[in-house]
């Protein structure tokens, strides 16, 4: 295991990156989010494409329980998926 702190954010930045830069390469017109609310629920990454939300949760760690807000996704209609290193490379490579 790592001995960094910041492996999660560092995580969530790699992804959110690649994403980013696969969008625009594939000219998706994929609208890139972040969502929260005031009693410190959030989303790691919303994708608005069309008249589709997606929701995207992300864990350094494949073994910790991750879930997708239901506010969020009551509120917006919205699919969810965790993201972790098993399964990060179809959410980057699109």
């Amino acid at each position: 295991m790592s001995a960094r702190t910041d492996i999660g954010a560092l995580w969530e930045n790699f992804l959110v990156s690649e994403r980013i830069k696969q969008n625009k390469y594939k000219l998706t017109l994929a609208k890139s989010h972040f969502w929260r609310t005031t009693q410190q629920q959030e989303i790691d990454y919303v994708e608005d494409v069309g008249n589709s939300l997606k929701a995207f949760e992300f864990k350094w760690n494949p073994k910790k329980k991750a879930r997708i807000s239901k506010t969020f996704t009551n509120q917006y209609n919205a699919e969810g998926s965790v993201v972790n290193r098993d399964n990060f490379r179809s959410f980057v490579i699109i």
